[in-house]
């Protein structure tokens, strides 16, 4: 009787090499634009080649439709979609191309992309490795190896793109010349980049003041905006494929849309460590080390805060440790699936600052994401009774139309709101 032989076809894959750096070209999915952007410059100089995608057509989701199970949330969709795509287009040698994905760690979906990305490219582009961007000791036979020096690196892109976005988004819908804020963002992001080129990336007091001056800089028309917070799944809150340009689209509709900054989901996942070993008791040397990295980045993010209320031009952006206490008057800090308790404390911090109009982002198929989000609506509007939040679905199947009504329905409240607001004062002068 002939013996059967069984394969594990889990170890059938590319693995990522260091040598491949010096001939490989890596493609990064788009998530930010100018957090990418910067980051893109910085690896760039690290001696890699590096690619941030920009395909954003439908054909990149028809992709992911292809490729991936529609059981699966949207954003892995999106992210195998865009690199099928990029590879399908003839751009690249895929015999020397590599594709990057992030991993947090935790228990979403998020943290398994790596084998849904390796399964969907192995028909067509089996030679194409999948490297994985991680702190968590995950996939160490194809992890991309970051020392102290480029983790401190990413941490100064990650802040300077925080405050070129937040500065941005309160200039582009006031600006009195048309494209004067886009000329202060590219003025502004040369800087960054010549910062990095030049190894003066770490004067970040030196560099956010900049940021915040030339941006004050631009002449403003003196008018009162809608102002409407995004927050939500990490992806589609930033990715323009993964929220059909809301941020461009609530431009259009004459609003300032307010995008928290992306350094708060990094503190929140680092916190979240420190809380599970509080909880848990498991103290050590990855304990010592997350409290020391949080110590250093919120004591950063603390002075970018000062020079913002020193200039006072810009709302500053929110201090982590409120968003803390905010997310404790919601919902326990123990809820850390997904974005968990970042969600309410974000809404709620945007209700304290005036943004009251919020659009809540939710990718098909991200559960914690519903619960944390959605889930919490009626409480925040308890506590804030003039909170105007609307929770809109992403997935394949939804049309860019119907999302975009929802959101004019959220707007049409919204307006209602300003002019009340603004016929009150009038009646208070007189």
């Amino acid at each position: 009787m002939q013996q059967r032989t069984t394969v594990d076809y889990r170890d059938d894959y590319p693995r990522w090499r260091e040598e491949y750096k010096s001939t490989h070209k890596i493609l990064i999915p788009d998530m930010l634009p100018w957090h990418f952007a910067i980051i893109e410059q910085l690896l760039k100089l690290e001696g890699y080649d590096v690619e941030v995608l920009k395909n954003d057509s439908r054909a990149v989701i028809d992709e992911g439709l292809m490729h991936v199970h529609n059981d699966t949330c949207y954003p892995c969709l999106c992210v195998v979609g865009q690199y099928i795509d990029a590879l399908k287009s003839g751009k690249y040698d895929v015999n020397r191309t590599a594709v990057l994905i992030s991993q947090s760690g935790g228990g979403c979906r998020a943290s398994n992309y790596v084998p849904l990305i390796r399964k969907a490219l192995k028909a067509q582009f089996p030679n194409v490795p999948v490297i994985s961007l991680n702190f968590s000791g995950l996939e160490k036979d194809s992890s991309f190896k970051i020392g102290l020096k480029l983790l401190l690196k990413l941490a100064f892109a990650i802040f300077y793109g925080d405050s070129i976005m937040w500065c941005y988004n309160q200039t582009k819908p006031y600006e009195a010349k048309e494209g004067a804020a886009d000329a202060a963002r590219d003025e502004v992001m040369r800087a960054v980049i010549e910062a990095y080129k030049g190894g003066n990336y770490k004067k970040y007091k030196k560099i956010n003041a900049y940021i915040i001056s030339r941006f004050a800089a631009v002449e403003r028309r003196q008018v009162k905006k809608v102002k409407v917070g995004i927050v939500g799944e990490i992806y589609v809150k930033y990715s323009g494929l993964g929220n059909n340009h809301l941020e461009q689209f609530l431009l259009s509709e004459d609003c300032e849309p307010v995008v928290p900054a992306l350094m708060d989901f990094v503190l929140y996942c680092i916190v979240n460590n420190i809380n599970d070993s509080d909880l848990y008791g498991k103290k050590g040397i990855f304990y010592t080390a997350n409290r020391l990295l949080y110590r250093v980045l919120y004591r950063m993010q603390r002075n970018i805060i000062k020079q913002f209320e020193e200039e006072g031009t810009f709302e500053p952006i929110h201090d982590f440790e409120h968003l803390r206490k905010c997310a404790d008057r919601v919902i326990n800090q123990g809820v850390k699936m997904g974005e968990g308790w970042l969600i309410p404390a974000e809404m709620a911090a945007l209700a304290e600052t005036g943004t009251e109009n919020i659009v809540c982002a939710q990718p098909f198929g991200c559960l914690p994401n519903h619960i944390a989000g959605k889930g919490a609506i009626r409480t925040l509007k308890n506590m804030y009774e003039r909170e105007n939040i609307v929770a809109v679905d992403y997935d394949p199947s939804a049309t860019k139309v119907n999302q975009e009504n929802r959101i004019k329905l959220m707007l049409a409240n919204a307006r209602e709101n300003l002019k009340a607001e603004e016929a009150a004062a009038t009646t208070n002068r007189d």
